[in-house]
């Protein structure tokens, strides 16, 4: 449980930079550059990510039960898992409905992911890794909503200094029903990659079992 617990401290903590410090983040990349500081980030969250990984695999093998999830909360898992899956998508193709609308996908996958993954499992290890993300996934959201309403609030700013429309802004960037399908499509294929392949050969648990 120590290395899981270490693991998630190092990962998680070099994804919340943005949600704690953010000035030090800007003055540390005009200090370094930002290649220097994305590569000291890469190799602190690779480390956690071992570490949490390795360390979720032995603490399964010794967790306490700490409660014994109903069947059909699994079944809501797996819907949420299609839900996460389709948000992980729609942080990859441009201009889909889910991004622009939400903003932020990846970290809403997150979050979903999480959630699901705790009403399905009733272990101390699961609540301890997937607790975890749940958690971050809210404060990251929070703060990077913050982040874009400071944004659009200085762009608004900028047009009416610059006498332009924000309609006319606001056009150049309408969603295109295209993307929103292939991301749709593209999220269910990878719902059911998972589902029906990767997590029994990489997690050793089928979740349809």
């Amino acid at each position: 449980m120590t290395q899981l617990i270490f693991g998630l401290i190092l990962f998680l903590g070099a994804h919340s930079v943005r949600i704690w410090a953010d000035g030090w983040r800007n003055q540390t990349i005009e200090a370094y550059g930002e290649k220097a500081f994305k590569g000291v980030n890469a190799l602190v969250s690779v480390l956690g990510f071992y570490l949490l990984v390795v360390g979720y695999g032995e603490a399964r093998l010794q967790t306490v039960a700490l409660w014994n999830p109903p069947i059909f909360t699994k079944h809501i898992s797996l819907l949420l898992m299609l839900f996460s899956s389709i948000l992980l998508m729609a942080a990859y193709i441009p201009r889909n409905h889910f991004k622009m609308r939400l903003r932020h996908p990846m970290v809403l996958s997150v979050k979903v992911w999480a959630l699901s993954h705790l009403l399905a499992n009733g272990n101390l290890a699961d609540l301890v890794l997937f607790g975890s993300f749940l958690i971050w996934a809210v404060l990251n959201f929070r703060s990077a909503r913050a982040r874009d309403r400071a944004l659009l609030l200085n762009l608004n700013v900028t047009e009416d200094a610059a006498g332009e429309s924000l309609a006319e802004s606001e056009s150049a960037n309408q969603p295109k029903l295209l993307s929103t399908i292939i991301t749709l499509v593209g999220g269910m294929a990878i719902w059911a990659l998972i589902t029906f392949v990767l997590h029994a050969k990489v997690v050793g648990v089928s979740p349809m079992g």
